[in-house]
């Protein structure tokens, strides 16, 4: 019974990993870029290294990469200026991806800093 019961929970732990593993599918450069940029904005430091390793990493695990990816773009465009930059400053939908990295990163401050 006991040995059932391991198995189960070790087959559950190995599972969740798998599953863990494809949701958090944020490239080891775009953690870094965001690590570089965190800690060249806040200190350069080894408790900051850390802080700023457990954000990015609660980013990734509540905003899937694409969308993480989407909203960087977003910012990044609204930086240049013209007729382009209005479309992303203007329209209601990239106002709402840029609100769900800044979501994600508000819960990633208050859990690492």
């Amino acid at each position: 019974m006991k040995f059932t019961l391991l198995i189960a929970i070790a087959l559950t732990l190995v599972s969740s990993a798998g599953w863990t593993q494809a949701v958090n599918d944020y490239p080891t450069n775009a953690r870094a870029e965001y690590v570089f940029t965190c800690m060249a904005t806040n200190g350069e430091n080894r408790d900051l290294l850390d802080r700023c390793s457990c954000a990015i990493d609660q980013i990734a695990s509540v905003l899937p990469y694409d969308d993480y990816v989407s909203a960087e773009t977003v910012l990044r465009m609204r930086q240049t200026t013209g007729e382009r930059a209005s479309m992303f400053k203007g329209m209601p939908q990239m106002t709402e991806t840029v609100a769900k990295l800044r979501r994600a990163e508000a819960e990633a401050e208050i859990l690492c800093f």
